[in-house]
């Protein structure tokens, strides 16, 4: 019962050690005279998917490559249709051109990347491993997509404003309680809730995958969930909906990239279902950009996106 109770409480322990550890590093690279821009788009962006990193490192090096993929792939979904979808559902609202034109096209892209690096067995009859280098080959795509969106906010205005970030400065001791606590709690959290999700399998006679892709992954979305939903309404919803979307990039090509760097993956043939239902929720969300109205996501876009998500929750409980 006791594995179920640090289950929950990993989550809590997660999300509240990544907040600490962040404002910790974000103030003291602030100390160092990293410029606000800077410090959004690496800091505070990696931020925003370090639960996912956490728990996909206590799963790599624990050799439960079923949990850690299925938290990307699971996480990334319930960003797409969880998270955009109750928004929609909630105020009908823009999506910036900015975020159409430069990340949409990069979460796209980072879904075909991921499809290319997995499929060894297709592509040259080997096993479907993604390999220490496919995870520089992320990492790579991921160094790239940082240094382009930062040339493009240097050279805007519109920007510049999106992505730089007030950061809060704290003294000395205070940056170090932030950063040693941050990662206490992180450390706790990640490999309580690996633990939990395994037994969790155990129990209900479900698969790690299953399990990491739903409630381990909604539980890692819940920080950009309630940040979109207070975002929506207060009528602020432009920074936080590009949050959701860059999270995603960061998932694969970041976290993943990472996990396959600290222990290769094995991955079955049969997610190739999840990663083409992944690649066709990016391409609907891009042709609900220009369809209707144009860079608008509405109530019966939301609907669709609540209803597919639902369809695919079914889909992993016939399979198991």
């Amino acid at each position: 019962m006791y594995v179920y109770v640090l289950f929950v409480l990993g989550f809590v322990f997660l999300i509240k050690g990544a907040s600490w550890l962040v404002a910790g590093v974000a103030s003291l690279a602030k100390k160092l005279r990293m410029s606000n821009l800077l410090i959004g788009l690496t800091v505070l962006a990696i931020g925003t998917s370090l639960p996912e990193l956490i728990i996909n490192l206590f799963a790599t090096i624990n050799s439960k490559p079923e949990v850690a993929f299925g938290n990307i792939i699971g996480s990334n979904l319930s960003n797409t249709l969880l998270v955009l979808g109750i928004v929609a559902l909630l105020v009908q609202f823009n999506i910036q051109q900015g975020t159409i034109r430069r990340e949409l096209p990069f979460m796209f892209l980072s879904i075909v990347v991921l499809i290319a690096l997995v499929n060894d067995k297709i592509i040259d009859q080997g096993i479907n491993t993604l390999s220490r280098v496919d995870g520089l080959i992320l990492l790579c795509f991921f160094s790239i997509f940082v240094y382009y969106v930062f040339l493009l906010a240097k050279g805007s205005r519109v920007q510049l404003e999106e992505k730089e970030v007030d950061v809060k400065t704290h003294k000395g001791t205070s940056i170090a309680t932030l950063i040693v606590a941050g990662i206490v709690f992180i450390s706790l959290g990640g490999q309580w809730v690996v633990n939990g999700a395994v037994a969790l399998a155990r129990v209900m006679g479900f698969s790690e995958f299953f399990i990491s892709a739903t409630i381990v992954a909604i539980g890692t979305s819940l920080p950009e969930l309630t940040a979109t939903i207070v975002a929506a309404l207060k009528q602020d919803i432009n920074l936080a909906i590009g949050n959701v979307i860059g999270s995603n990039i960061y998932n694969i090509f970041f976290v993943l990239g990472i996990t396959a760097v600290v222990k290769p993956l094995n991955i079955a043939g049969s997610y190739n279902f999840d990663l083409g239902f992944l690649l066709a929720t990016a391409f609907l969300l891009f042709i609900f950009m220009f369809t209707g109205k144009k860079n608008v996501l509405d109530r019966g876009e939301g609907i669709s996106f609540l209803a597919l998500y639902a369809i695919y929750i079914i889909i992993l409980v016939i399979r198991g």
